[in-house]
C-alpha cells in the first residue's frame, strides 16, 4: 500500500478516533451484543442483529485507521505562505465570493468544513500555485476560476 499523506492535525485526529473506538465504542458494543444474545431467540432478535452490525462497523473502522496510520507520512506545510502545499490555508476568490480552504490529505477531507483533499479537483489545481495565480477547475457543476489571494 502506498504512503498516506496526512497533516499533523489529521494524524492526531485519527489517533484520537482509534483510541475512542478501541477503549469506548468496541467494549460498549460488545456488551450490547452480549445483552442482546442473552434475550434468547437470535433469529428474531433485531437488537442482536443491530449490535452485530455495529460491531462489524467498529471493527472495520479500527482496521482501516490502523492501516492508514501504519502507512502515514506526516507532511508539514513548509511553503511559508509562498506556494500552496498540503497543510496550507488558502484564501481564494471566485465569482466575487471569497473562501478560505485548507488543503489536507485525502483521509482528512471535509468539504463542509472547507477542508479540501489534495487529490480533489480543486485541491489538485491549487497545489503549487502562488498568490495572485488563477486556476480554472472543472467541477461537477461546470468550470470555476479561482484567484489565489493569500496563502498561510
Amino acid at each position: 500500500m502506498k504512503q498516506t499523506q496526512l497533516t499533523k492535525d489529521g494524524l492526531n485526529n485519527l489517533k484520537k478516533e482509534l483510541s475512542l473506538l478501541m477503549q469506548t465504542k468496541r467494549p460498549s458494543t460488545i456488551e450490547r451484543l452480549q445483552k442482546a444474545r442473552a434475550m434468547g431467540d437470535l433469529s428474531e432478535n433485531s437488537e442482536y442483529s443491530a449490535a452485530k452490525e455495529e460491531l462489524a462497523f467498529v471493527e472495520g473502522r479500527i482496521k482501516e485507521i490502523e492501516e492508514i496510520l501504519k502507512n502515514a507520512e506526516v507532511v508539514e506545510n513548509r511553503a511559508n505562505g509562498t506556494e500552496i502545499s498540503l497543510g496550507s490555508q488558502v484564501m481564494v476568490e471566485a465569482n466575487g465570493e471569497k473562501d478560505l480552504f485548507t488543503i489536507v490529505g485525502e483521509f482528512e477531507a471535509d468539504p463542509m468544513a472547507k477542508k479540501l483533499s489534495s487529490t480533489s479537483p480543486i485541491g489538485k489545481a491549487l497545489i503549487g500555485k502562488r498568490t495572485h495565480d488563477t486556476v480554472e477547475v472543472e467541477i461537477p457543476s461546470g468550470k470555476i476560476i479561482y484567484k489565489v489571494l493569500q496563502i498561510r
